[in-house]
């Protein structure tokens, strides 16, 4: 065969039922395509079922993979390729798919009870219903199970090895390398080795159909990325959250301690750190939500940093707690990996609909810090930085991550840990006042001049003995205090602390290359994978558009509302009914469009990217009349 045709990115969906390892399956092609030196984005889609009954609708599962020879941004709107395992996972994902897209589907399960499972009378690979598509119709299970016949698996174990097949077919097909898998197999299985040779048989027996059949036309490559010199390595939101805490609690000379009940799509962070004890790290699997918080606050109270994490419903469990270290004022993490809701909603689906949560949704007037990761790399700097914001004003920080992030994966170039400045804690070791009698006397509500925070003793200290509780405090010595006047001061007092963290805030970058566009594109979290390449596009079609996006969502940076009196229109995606986009109407007191979307998935770039066009030509057309 010639050699393999040059592209420079690749969108490949595997599909199947949520027993066919489609996860596994793409998480492999990640890793080799990463080891290539590729930029990759991924988007796994599982059911929330267990096991949903098999061969239905619900019962799909998905991985989406883009991998490039460039910077890339997002996992992709529609794949250039379709793996699907079984009827189910083709007609749930062939709405996504272009015309002249690449069919590859497994034709073992098309008999008539599994086609009418899902409503089709007719087999669609034997009419005319997948014409517009190019179809590559295999009996992969047949071909595996043939592969793994000399290790006397059973027709079930057998027929499990074809997402190893698929793999090794698309390994060829892609010019992937096989070194990887094959150890991977070996380490996965090395205590069942007829699994693991099984397994390892039916990868190499796909890599050789690709090989030797006639079926494919052309073999393809996608070259490497350009990266910044450095180690990489491929990362989850998840993971890099879980390392960002253990960075960010190293930085402060304190113990990481994680209280949390697990939750999906939160729980990979406590499995995580509950194998670092080798760094120091405790985690407390709590009974529910609310123990888990309460540990946490319980911690940083005794000197260590506390944490937590959750999602969505696990969050609203958790406020009155959070309003506690507010009170007190004792340094909190909250991690929040949002899902769809409300209520149980759709666990494994993605949202972003806890932003007001976030900000307001305690009793009473409770300011907390609202940070939110853009990227599943970015959540690693989102989380240190929520750690030093957390110890440095004495205050819970809440940091908004969301499924797509917590899953999806991304190259990660390993940051040089002694360039991330220290976090100093500066809990008092000594007295620091006087009682009303002038002795000397320590003062745990004494505030630090430029950040507001007040003076912190861990219990121990001798002589800094004090009382604490979630009873208003006396300005001064921490003493219950029902005074109107007291209550009014400590009120506005919380609030310019938090105010205060501005100060530590950058401003917000605007990228507008030409410096013409009168459209600005506003997002936060997640969005900045679609809006940047969607941006790209416009630009591309010669329109200007400028873009920004926020990391902090409480308080905002300082030159915020200058930056929206520039623009003309000023557009805010969410996938939400509008949040961030109520929010800056009620602060600056300007029209923002809101963008809203709210599918259980990211933002279509190229729905986004059709929208602003229309936008900005609309403004163009009505300045010219």
């Amino acid at each position: 065969m010639a050699q393999p045709q040059p592209l420079d990115r690749v969108v490949i969906r595997f599909a199947g039922d949520s027993g066919d390892g489609m996860q596994l399956t793409g998480d492999r092609f990640t890793a080799e395509s990463a080891s290539l030196g590729n930029d990759v984005a991924t988007l796994p889609n599982f059911p929330a079922e267990i096991r949903a009954p098999q061969g239905t609708l619900p019962g799909v599962s998905s991985f989406q993979l883009h991998f490039a020879d460039f910077d890339i941004v997002t996992p992709g709107d529609r794949p250039d390729v379709l793996v699907a395992m079984n009827p189910a996972a083709l007609k749930a994902n062939l709405h996504d798919l272009p015309k002249g897209g690449v069919i590859i589907v497994d034709t073992a399960d098309f008999t008539k009870r599994n086609l009418a499972k899902i409503g089709w009378l007719h087999n669609p690979l034997e009419d005319s219903t997948l014409s517009s598509y190019k179809l590559h119709a295999l009996d992969l299970t047949g071909m595996a199970s043939e592969a793994v016949k000399e290790f006397g698996l059973g027709r079930k174990d057998a027929s499990r090895t074809k997402n190893m097949f698929a793999l090794g077919l698309l390994s060829w097909l892609y010019s992937r390398e096989t070194e990887q898998t094959i150890k991977f197999l070996e380490d996965k299985f090395a205590r069942k080795p007829d699994i693991r040779d099984a397994n390892i048989a039916a990868f190499r027996a796909g890599h050789a159909f690709g090989e030797t059949t006639e079926v494919f036309e052309h073999r393809y490559e996608v070259g490497a990325a350009p990266m910044k010199p450095g180690r990489y390595r491929q990362i989850t939101g998840n993971l890099a959250t879980a390392y960002g805490l253990i960075t960010g609690a190293k930085k402060a000379g304190l113990e990481l301690f994680l209280g949390s009940y697990p939750i999906t799509p939160a729980s990979d962070i406590l499995h995580e750190l509950s194998r670092r004890k080798d760094l120091g790290v405790m985690t407390f699997q709590a009974e529910d939500e609310i123990a888990g918080v309460a540990s946490a606050v319980g911690a940083s109270f005794a000197g260590a940093l506390g944490a937590t994490t959750t999602s969505g419903p696990g969050m609203a469990l958790k406020m009155e707690t959070i309003g506690l270290a507010i009170m007190t004022e004792i340094p909190l993490v909250v991690v929040n990996v949002q899902r769809a809701g409300p209520s149980t909603g759709m666990p494994t689906k993605t949202e972003q609909a806890d932003l007001l949560q976030a900000v307001n949704g305690r009793n009473g007037e409770a300011p907390v810090v609202v940070l939110a990761a853009r990227s599943a790399t970015d959540c690693f700097d989102t989380a240190v930085e929520a750690c030093r914001i957390a110890v440095k004003y004495r205050t819970p920080v809440i940091m908004l991550s969301d499924g797509y992030l917590a899953n999806g994966a991304e190259p990660w170039r390993i940051p040089d840990l002694q360039a991330i400045e220290p976090i100093v804690p500066g809990y008092a070791t000594e007295l620091n006042g006087t009682d009303k009698v002038g002795e000397p006397a320590f003062l745990p509500y004494q505030r630090d001049p430029e950040t507001l925070a007040r003076a912190m003793a861990v219990p121990g200290t001798p002589g800094l003995e004090h009382r604490i509780g979630g009873i208003e405090k006396d300005a001064i010595t921490g003493a219950i205090s029902y005074d109107p006047d007291n209550h009014d001061k400590m009120v506005r007092t919380r609030q310019a602390k938090v105010d205060a963290v501005v100060a530590d805030i950058p401003d917000v970058v605007v990228d507008d290359p030409t410096g013409r566009a009168r459209v600005l594109v506003l997002g936060w979290g997640s969005t900045y994978g679609p809006i940047t390449a969607a941006a790209r596009r416009v630009r591309l079609g010669g329109r200007d558009v400028a873009t920004a996006h926020l990391r902090h969502l409480n308080p905002m940076p300082a030159n915020l509302g200058d930056v929206l009196a520039a623009y003309e229109r000023v557009i805010v995606p969410e996938m939400n009914l509008g949040q961030l986009a109520q929010l800056l109407q009620a602060r600056y007191l300007r029209e923002i469009t809101s963008y809203s979307r709210v599918r259980g998935l990211p933002i279509s770039l190229s729905e986004l990217e059709t929208d602003l066009v229309a936008e900005i030509d609309t403004l163009t057309e009505g300045a010219a009349k």
